[in-house]
Formats: structure tokens, C-alpha cells, sequence
């Protein structure tokens, strides 16, 4: 890789990255055209997915796309949908070299947008800051190659890891630096999830309020028995899609209720301890998610972890200390020996206001 190619791809990425939460079911892809060391064209994947960021970058181009050569994060589309592919795009644009970080996984174009580009004697260059990339894309890539959405975990908790007194009360552990950091996280995934404890608990809107997001954060509610709060959650169906999952065994009379107002209903086989958590990712997979954002709460959590289902974990530790009778943020894993817990490595620490942000991967 040399220095301009990495300089172009570091800029392309960046611009992908403003599409994380608003273009599901498609990738978050950013595009980058230079003529002669000048940038002529920039552009990224549009809220609900098209037009694509090649499409976007061409448009700005105009004439100067030319001789000039594509930065692309993913491998160029090859295939007919609601637009012409990309590779074609760039091929009647007479862009003659172009620079992806690596190959699209999904069936449709698996190196055809690469084979197509070059066949039009455009010269092709692959791997650039391909491991970056491939992070940036971890949820499309969840959902082509393991049909489920990337899923993080977010836990808001004391230092000895308690996200609640005894008694229930909980405002505030975290300060107000933290809970805005989180409405900017929830505003960068495609859906934000809870289980039905927490739903009947909190009656939370789960929406961004600290800004109008592009693209409001699907909801959705694992519950069980659809015995839910009937308050906001129902009075706010215009400001975010709601999503509920439940059992074979849910009401008639609640499922009409919530189908009625708008609702999307997605009924789930059960375990013994309630909705099968692998086949709740699997729905929502179904239904184009590649970003789920998970709050909880503690019983729920324990359960995707104990599937092995989630892949980051987002924490914000607060500095006081509520002790062991006070209510912990996960509930229990039946862990026997430490080797079969679950383990992720650092990626990131920050300091947010007085409280410290932490973010764990699992590596695969």
C-alpha cells in the first residue's frame, strides 16, 4: 500500500462511517475519486441504503471522473437491483483504476464487481486497509456470513458493577456526559433492543432525543407475553418503528392491540427459559438488520451472552460503590469453570465527563 492509496482509502472510511445506523439492510460504504492527486468526488451510502456511495461520488465528479481513479471501502456492486451496479457505473464513467479494501461477501457480487472492472481493463487493487474496513463492516458482515446482526451490549454500572440499589432506584449512576454519549450510539446502530423486564420496568421510549437522528433506531422488545406498558411505548409509535418479539403463547388480545397500532410482530420459538435468543437474531437478520444495540436488562443479557451472540461490549463505569445487595447489571451464567467465560479485548477507553467508556470485542 502506498502513502496516497492509504491516505484516500483512511479519508473514504471515514466517510462510510456516516452511515452506521441509517442504511440497513445495506453496507455503509464510503467512495473517494481523485484525478491527479485532487479530489474530485466524494460520497457515501444515503440513508435507507441507496444511492450508493460510488453513484454519490460519480454525480460530484461529473466529467472529472475520467482517467481518475475510485477509493472504495467494498468491493463495487455487480448486480441489478433498484439501480444499475456500481462496477458498471464506474466503467461508463471512465474511471481507469480503482482501490477497494476488500471483497463484498455477498453472493450477489463475490468478486464479480472486481472481475467486471477488470474485464473493462481497469486496473484493480485490493486489501487496502482492509482490516479497518472489515471492522467498520462487522454488522453487514455478521449478517451475509452468520445470518444474525452485529450485537453490542451496553452497560451502564458502578465501579462493583451494579446497575441498581436494592430497592430499584437508578437515576443517576452515570452522569450527563455518559447518557448523551449513549443517544449518539443508539443514533449509529439500526435497532435498539431490550428485553420485556426492562420494558415493564422503565415504560422506556428507546428513542434519540438529544438530536433528530437521519434515520430513527428501530426498537424492539423481547417479550415473552407481550404484557408490556401501554403508555409511551404506545403513543410514540410515530417517532420510531416498534419491533415486538413474543412466544407462541402471547395473547390474542395484545397481539392485536400492538399489530393495530403498528407494530411489527415477530413470534419466536421458546427454551425453558424463554424466547430463544439465536432465533431472535435470526428474525432480525431476516428483516435487514446488521446493528443491534442491546440495553439490557440483566436476565435478558445474560441469556445472549450465554448463546454466544454478543460481540461487543460497551461499558461506562461510574466511580462510586453500591455493594453486593445491590442489583447487578447481568444475571447469572451458570459458569462453572472461568475458562468457559465469555472473553473480549480492549479496543477503546475514554474518560465522558466523570465516568469511563470502555468498548470490548470478542475476537473470531
Amino acid at each position: 500500500m502506498n502513502e496516497a492509496d492509504g491516505r484516500f482509502m483512511r479519508l473514504a472510511l471515514s466517510l462510510a462511517a456516516r452511515g452506521l445506523g441509517t442504511v440497513w439492510p445495506n453496507p455503509a460504504v464510503g467512495c473517494v475519486i481523485v484525478r491527479a492527486g485532487r479530489i474530485v468526488g466524494r460520497g457515501w451510502t444515503q440513508p435507507g441504503g441507496r444511492p450508493h456511495a460510488e453513484r454519490r461520488a460519480l454525480d460530484q465528479a461529473g466529467a472529472a471522473a475520467r482517467g481518475a481513479t475510485a477509493y472504495v471501502t467494498l468491493e463495487p456492486c455487480a448486480h441489478f437491483g433498484h439501480t444499475p451496479p456500481c462496477a458498471l457505473g464506474l466503467i461508463e464513467a471512465g474511471i481507469t483504476r480503482v482501490v477497494s479494501a476488500f471483497e463484498d461477501p455477498d453472493p450477489r457480487v463475490a468478486g464479480k464487481g472486481h472481475a467486471m472492472l477488470r474485464a473493462a481493463g481497469i486496473a484493480v487493487v485490493t486489501g487496502v486497509m482492509e482490516a479497518e474496513a472489515r471492522a467498520l463492516q462487522a454488522g453487514f458482515l455478521s449478517r451475509i456470513s452468520h445470518n444474525r446482526p452485529w450485537l453490542a451490549l451496553k452497560l451502564g454500572a458502578s465501579f462493583d458493577g451494579r446497575i441498581a440499589l436494592a430497592n430499584g432506584e437508578s437515576q443517576w449512576i452515570t452522569g450527563p456526559e455518559a447518557r448523551a454519549r449513549v443517544q449518539a450510539l443508539r443514533a449509529r446502530f439500526d435497532a435498539v433492543l431490550v428485553g420485556g423486564g426492562t420494558a415493564r420496568a422503565d415504560d422506556p421510549l428507546l428513542t434519540v432525543r438529544a438530536f433528530t437522528p437521519l434515520r430513527a433506531p428501530v426498537r424492539v422488545i423481547a417479550a415473552r407475553r407481550l404484557d408490556l406498558p401501554r403508555d409511551r411505548l404506545a403513543s410514540s409509535l410515530s417517532a420510531a418503528p416498534l419491533w415486538l418479539a413474543h412466544g407462541a403463547e402471547a395473547p390474542v388480545e395484545a397481539r392485536a392491540y400492538w399489530a393495530d397500532l403498528g407494530a411489527e410482530m415477530i413470534e419466536l420459538p421458546e427454551t425453558p427459559a424463554g424466547l430463544d435468543p439465536a432465533a431472535l437474531m435470526t428474525a432480525l437478520a431476516g428483516r435487514g438488520l446488521t446493528r443491534v444495540f442491546c440495553e439490557g436488562g440483566g436476565q435478558f443479557a445474560a441469556a445472549l451472552m450465554a448463546a454466544g451472540l454478543v460481540d461487543e461490549l460497551i461499558g461506562f463505569t461510574a466511580g462510586l460503590v453500591l455493594g453486593a445487595d445491590a442489583r447487578p447489571g447481568l444475571g447469572a451464567l451458570g459458569l462453572e469453570r472461568l475458562a468457559e467465560a465469555p472473553r473480549y479485548r480492549l479496543a477503546e477507553v475514554q474518560l465522558i465527563g466523570g465516568d469511563v467508556l470502555a468498548r470490548w470485542r470478542r475476537d473470531d
